[in-house]
């Protein structure tokens, strides 16, 4: 980005923020989602529970009366600071900030019923590989009265047209029921329906998934190394067709997590390796014992052409655990980037100015 477009944006977004400051009438200085308006991580939002909490643990809870644009503005600095310290193929990973980077998680439609009965459809994952069953898990609760088994369908989302077909039955717990359908159809997007006979009235319940094409094979990791500050993790996958993919997972101490992690490169036929690099900052002066594990490795392989769809692949779902080698001579030193440099030093001097 131009540093004068960049100059023009970040003072047009200053103005909007400090309007929206000045409006809210139960402001208490703890904008949360400003401070992380620059960096790549998922916000949280403290509950009401925790606010006194906030207030006494944190000096920025507690802006300048005369001047809260000028402190949105210091706490945006001090925020895109700390963010530019990590390269964009290592940042730092949060227990909190987990989930947001795991990229095949289904979440459960509650369709309310009368009465205050429930109809909700759970899946095991969002994208299954083509030829993958896919278990179906159903569950009816309120005072309805349903049959000993519900009807689902796999449909096209455009034409509505029906794949695949299957009965969920009941199960040994009361309200609950299950089957399978095949994922052996071309890969895109899918409804998918669940009916049931609630009071003499059939009730549909509408969700999502995608089918996506085989990829290729995982096959392990090969010996990690230092290089440059970094800890680089190879890790080897056989595609069916050569082209760009982008790599992802997370890695791991023990059950602590340390870091988002992510490559892109062009792989050919036949075995291939793409080196994952975990940044001096995210593990310098942390003591590891034992081993290290990758997590929730998500592969893309990236379109060919404008308009092409994403298709996705993922790793073992235990991951791949590794002795690092000794991380000693790793450094807690931020990455060199003029540019971001730059930027953070303009954000510094307009807050000053405020």
């Amino acid at each position: 980005m131009p540093f004068k477009a960049f100059l023009l944006i970040t003072v047009a977004a200053t103005c909007v923020f400090g309007t929206g400051y000045m409006l809210s009438a139960e402001n208490t200085g703890a904008f949360l989602w400003l401070n992380q308006m620059f960096s790549s991580q998922p916000i949280t939002v403290p509950r009401a529970s925790d606010t006194q909490s906030l207030k006494a643990s944190s000096p920025l809870q507690q802006p300048p009366s005369n001047n809260p644009l000028g402190f949105m503005m210091t706490n945006v600095a001090e925020q895109y600071s700390e963010s530019v310290r990590y390269p964009l193929w290592s940042v730092p990973l949060t227990p909190e900030q987990v989930r947001g980077y795991q990229g095949n998680q289904y979440e459960p439609v509650d369709l309310p019923l009368g009465n205050g009965g429930h109809f909700k459809v759970s899946l095991e994952k969002f994208r299954f590989t083509r030829g993958q069953p896919i278990l179906i898990v159903a569950s009816v609760q309120g005072p309805q009265i349903v049959g000993d088994t519900l009807d689902a369908t796999l449909e096209t989302p455009a034409s509505r047209d029906k794949v695949r077909s299957t009965t969920l039955t009941a199960t040994n717990t009361s309200g609950y029921y299950e089957g399978t359908l095949s994922s052996d159809e071309d890969p895109g997007e899918y409804r998918l329906i669940v009916e049931a006979n609630v009071d003499g009235k059939t009730v549909r319940h509408a969700s999502s998934l995608t089918i996506e094409p085989y990829l290729g094979d995982f096959e392990g990791l090969d010996d990690s190394y230092i290089s440059n500050n970094n800890l680089v993790i190879p890790v080897h996958f056989s595609p069916e067709s050569a082209g760009f993919y982008a790599l992802s997972a997370q890695l791991y101490d023990g059950q602590t997590p340390i870091a988002q992690l992510q490559t892109e490169q062009r792989l050919d036929m036949g075995s291939d390796t793409l080196k994952l690099k975990a940044h001096g900052t995210v593990l310098a002066n942390r003591k590891i014992e034992g081993k290290l594990t990758l997590r929730h490795l998500q592969l893309r392989q990236l379109p060919a052409r404008p308009g092409d769809r994403t298709n996705y692949a993922y790793g073992p779902d235990d991951g791949y655990s590794f002795s690092p080698p000794n991380l000693d001579t790793l450094r807690d030193t931020p990455v060199v980037n003029p540019e971001s440099e730059q930027r953070a030093a303009l954000l510094k001097r307009l807050a000053a100015k405020l």
